[in-house]
């Protein structure tokens, strides 16, 4: 996995290792970037499942209740089985796209 960060956004790549151990990996790492928000880029993976994607569910929630945006690009994933609670796009400029709407919403007090 690959972790870079361009202003106060992390990206954070998935390239060899399995969903579990990329959450884990988060997990371990979570300080370094609890105040930036975060993309997650699967769009390396060929497949990736529901389940996977609900992995990082919990990591989501709680960065968002920090007010720091939590986004997922995956574009193998049936977007109608993803719930609300965690934001999935199908493109990286879709997900810078996702943040820049939630700073915006945040600034205005939403």
């Amino acid at each position: 996995m690959i972790f870079s960060t361009q202003d106060n956004t992390t990206i954070i790549t998935q390239e060899e290792s399995t969903i579990p151990e990329l959450v884990l990996e988060i997990n371990k790492l979570y300080d370094k970037y609890k105040n930036d928000n975060i993309i997650v880029d699967l769009i390396t993976l060929n497949k990736v499942s529901t389940d996977d994607i609900l992995e990082f569910l919990q990591i989501s929630n709680m960065h968002r209740k920090a007010k720091h945006s939590f986004i997922v690009v995956s574009n193998t994933i049936n977007f109608d089985d993803i719930p609300d609670e965690i934001v999935v796009v199908p493109t990286l400029q879709e997900g810078y796209d996702i943040i820049e709407m939630e700073e915006i919403e945040r600034d205005l007090g939403f």
